[in-house]
């Protein structure tokens, strides 16, 4: 396993060592030990999965405490393009976003800690995303930043994705108050 650094502190691609033959292929997608070793004292709460079609956005998304979320993502299906923005008040990128593809060829995983707001476009057909949470869901907790906020001006490489009404209602970073 690779640990790769972004610009943004703590949040992390993971390059998991995958063995390929004929077969298929194999890979610890986590490994408590491992994980501990690299600095990531991690205890996860819950699950969760997703399929979409092609063009879809769902995000941004964050939880504040108590019930704030890390959450290492991967992509078991298909392709992303996953964005995390750091919306911790005292950080020095605060504000600022990082991205990564996703894809079910290249294995990666962003670890996304609390402190950052979550989502992902798909890039292919039923994309199946999946990722492990610090922490449950908690429906009042729950907060999300327009996708297209023009002063984070993500690149989302897409103009017109597919968008819940729910997402396509958030405040744009400007207007929240930060729980971090």
């Amino acid at each position: 396993m690779e640990i790769i650094t972004t610009p943004l502190d703590g949040l992390l691609i993971i390059k998991p060592a995958v063995f390929a033959d004929d077969r298929g292929y194999f890979f610890e997608s986590y490994n408590i030990d491992k994980f501990m070793n690299a600095g990531l004292d991690l205890k996860f709460m819950q699950d969760n999965e997703s399929k979409s079609k092609k063009g879809v956005l769902r995000g941004l998304h964050f939880q504040a405490p108590p019930f704030a979320q890390g959450k290492l993502v991967r992509v078991m299906k298909g392709a992303v393009l996953d964005v995390a923005v750091d919306i911790r008040k005292g950080s020095s990128t605060y504000g600022k976003w990082e991205s990564v593809v996703l894809t079910e060829q290249n294995k990666l995983m962003y670890w996304v800690p609390a402190g950052f707001a979550h989502g992902f476009v798909t890039l292919e057909d039923d994309t199946v995303f999946f990722y492990k949470c610090t922490n449950v869901y908690n429906k009042n907790a729950e907060g999300s930043i327009i996708w297209n906020d023009p002063d984070l001006n993500i690149d989302w490489g897409i103009s017109r994705p597919l968008v819940s009404g729910k997402d396509e209602l958030a405040p744009r970073m400007r207007d929240i108050v930060s729980p971090f």
